[in-house]
């Protein structure tokens, strides 16, 4: 008897990086048959090329895919994540100057100002603190909403909206449209308050909104790019430099060499970007539209792959010792963020947030320790971003 096909998304497990069980499964071959929601086959793709093939290859189509997203939020609440070419490349070309690498730079004494204020205040402070909350949340948030004008005090009133519309299964269709409407309205009365003030703002939705007319995108279209890009923007880095403040409390021999030599902060931040198992959900399903070669298997048009970059960060193909942390690895083309077409807009932005997050908290991270044991560490589960609900940690006198 043959052996059952795996229901994919697999079921979360807690750590940073990907369970071995898991890691076995993904090796057993670079395409792995599985059964995604609603009882459709498809075939995850495990190895680092033939994840780039999928995710830059035109004959590989996002927009075909009918049958939802892997996670709460639907098609039209993504500007980006569920289109192909020409809208994809329409839309993103509206907003690409805004997160340039050259931007991104421009932005670091703000964002490594940010970083150490919210760090100043957190400093010997006689409770146990929540990291999460009050700092690897607020840096990444308090960027993307400067970027697009919104009042730091309106955050308070968004944010909970954002792991409802991140979930994967956590929270109930009745809660998710609640918070998709929510957004929704938000994001349209800013919209319409810019459109009458007489003295426009220098923020990423005004300059979306006073476009030229051909190039100009739709209300709806920026509305779903406002929510979009805070949540993304947010979100993800927000876990993610959590999981890397744990790896450090967990692993305090590597965070010596960090702090005595902060030049080498960036080469840790993108091998946690390799090391961090981080999409819940795997990746975006694809439809084949035409006959391809994929992983040395010919492939019919109208099949179903998912590439996989978590799979593809432990392909020993691509990398030495692909089963080990090494702070110092270079080269390092890890798919972190994405590749091609749909290579993260914000990696820019999130690099410099990365980078400048560990450089504040390094100084102090050797009189800081876990408040909790692993096994009362809150792991998030059925949802799009993996990581931690909470980080709580407490000061060593």
């Amino acid at each position: 008897m043959s052996d059952p096909i795996p229901r994919f998304p697999f079921a979360d497990r807690p750590g940073i990086e990907l369970t071995p069980a898991y890691l076995d499964l993904l090796r057993a071959g670079p395409l792995l048959p599985v059964q995604l929601p609603g009882g459709r086959q498809a075939l995850l793709v495990t190895g680092s090329d033939d994840v780039r093939t999928v995710l830059a290859d035109p004959r590989f189509s996002r927009e075909a895919w009918q049958n939802g997203t892997l996670f709460a939020r639907d098609s039209s609440t993504l500007a980006l994540a569920t289109s192909d070419p020409p809208t994809h490349t329409r839309r993103r070309r509206a907003v690409q100057q805004w997160f340039t690498h050259r931007r991104a730079e421009q932005s670091r004494p703000r964002i490594a100002a940010v970083a150490r204020e919210l760090m100043a205040g957190l400093v010997d402070r006689a409770s146990t603190v929540d990291l999460i909350a009050e700092f690897t949340a607020p840096l990444p948030y308090r960027v993307i909403s400067e970027l697009l004008g919104i009042p730091r005090d309106d955050l308070e009133r968004l944010l909970p909206y954002v792991p409802v519309m991140m979930s994967a299964g956590r929270f109930g269709a009745d809660e998710v449209t609640a918070a998709r409407e929510a957004m929704y309205d938000y994001f349209r009365a800013a919209l319409a308050e810019r459109g009458r003030a007489t003295d426009p703002g220098d923020d990423l939705l005004t300059a979306l909104l006073t476009a030229p007319e051909e190039t100009r995108l739709s209300p709806e279209e920026i509305a779903v790019f406002g929510f979009g890009l805070l949540m993304a923007g947010g979100e993800t880095t927000a876990s993610h430099l959590a999981m890397c403040v744990l790896q450090l409390l967990r692993r305090p021999e590597l965070a010596g060499p960090l702090r005595r030599d902060p030049a080498t902060i960036p080469a840790f931040a993108e091998e946690m970007l390799r090391w961090v198992w981080f999409a819940g959900t795997g990746g975006q399903p694809h439809v084949t539209l035409e006959e391809v070669d994929l992983a040395g298997t010919v492939i019919g048009a109208g099949e179903v792959v998912v590439p996989l970059t978590d799979a593809a960060n432990r392909d020993p193909a691509a990398f030495a010792d692909p089963d080990e942390l090494r702070p110092e690895r270079t080269p390092n083309p890890h798919l972190g963020f994405g590749h091609g077409r749909h290579m993260c807009l914000g990696a820019a932005h999130a690099r410099v947030e990365l980078q400048e997050g560990l450089a504040a908290i390094l100084p102090h991270l050797d009189r800081m320790e876990l408040a909790a044991d692993d096994s009362e560490l809150d792991w998030r589960d059925k949802m799009f971003i993996r990581g931690l609900w909470t980080l709580p940690v407490r000061w060593r006198r």
